[in-house]
């Protein structure tokens, strides 16, 4: 290889190196912000969890319709992914978790909301139907980002068009470790939702206080009627549970990326090197070269 060639590999190398440093420095500012977010509504969530735990396993809370599992043929999946890419497998790992749930019954049997343009490609290489698709959510994430996909849900469940209701996407753990989690929304399962609590604290850090609880028996005293109660308490709580799905989402892409940034600097100033080095190699033995046809010319002309 020339030394010229060698030399412009180095200079593109250094400047994509530079590159993934500033989208690792930018990504880092951003898993701080969407770390904070998340960890922040997970007391919030596991409070809420826990009054629909304790409600669920009341007599009126098994009974009522969205406990019960509907008739329908259908399944609906709400799979959470990022629009972007360059962030390890934050991604594929969710998507993989679809496919394994896919395996399960026949894709026609399935219809998703797709959160974020990876999950919308995603289904569409599949033929799976979109009942509505997101894009371009915004790292703020706020309750109305979630409105309308809760609304849809809700009426296909009661409506008897979905008998389940999951919601896949990447729970944060921590800054270097994500995991892919699918959890049901509908109908309620006391079994599911102690499996959610179980996982709303992170297992190390500052925020991972201990929220075992014993399984204490309380009475609630409910007015005007448990039904009543129940009928606008569980809309609120799949909406709080899909809001904490997509914080976690965005913890979880934030990190990822910077993570996969870090090590692409690394591996720039890795490739950087080994190429400097070959260049002096190369351009020592250019000199050496040189220098032996002059002390060879040198010498045929005594």
């Amino acid at each position: 290889m020339a030394l010229k060639q060698i030399k412009n590999k180095i200079v593109s190398t250094k400047k994509t190196g530079q590159v993934t440093k500033a989208m690792e420095s930018v990504s880092a500012v951003k898993m701080r912000k969407s770390q904070e977010r998340a960890f922040a509504g997970r007391p919030y969530v596991h409070s809420a969890m826990r009054i629909l735990q304790r409600l669920a396993q009341s007599p009126e809370g098994i009974t009522h319709p969205l406990a019960q599992s509907r008739g329908g043929d259908k399944r609906l999946l709400v799979i959470v992914t990022s629009d972007k890419g360059l962030a390890g497998s934050v991604n594929s790992a969710v998507l993989k978790r679809v496919e394994q749930t896919l395996q399960t019954a026949d894709v026609s049997a399935y219809e998703a909301i797709c959160v974020g343009r990876k999950a919308v490609e995603f289904a569409k290489r599949n033929n799976i139907p979109v009942v509505h698709e997101y894009t371009n959510v915004s790292d703020e994430v706020v309750l109305d980002d979630v409105t309308q996909m809760t609304v849809e849900a809700l009426k296909g469940f009661a409506e008897g068009e979905y008998n389940h209701v999951h919601v896949i996407y990447q729970n944060f753990l921590s800054t270097f470790e994500q995991e892919p989690t699918k959890r049901q929304l509908l109908p309620l399962d006391p079994a599911e939702i102690h499996y959610i609590m179980r996982g709303i604290k992170p297992k190390h850090g500052k925020w991972a206080d201990d929220t075992s609880e014993q399984d204490v028996k309380i009475t609630y005293t409910v007015e005007p009627s448990a039904e009543e109660v129940l009928d606008t308490l569980i809309p609120q709580l799949v909406q709080i549970m899909l809001y904490h799905a997509l914080l976690e989402s965005k913890a979880s892409e934030h990190s990822a990326r910077m993570v996969a940034m870090k090590n692409a600097t690394d591996k720039s100033e890795e490739v950087a090197k080994a190429l400097t080095l070959v260049y002096n190699k190369e351009r020592q033995a250019s000199i050496t070269a040189e220098v032996s046809e002059i002390s060879g010319g040198i010498e045929a002309m005594k």
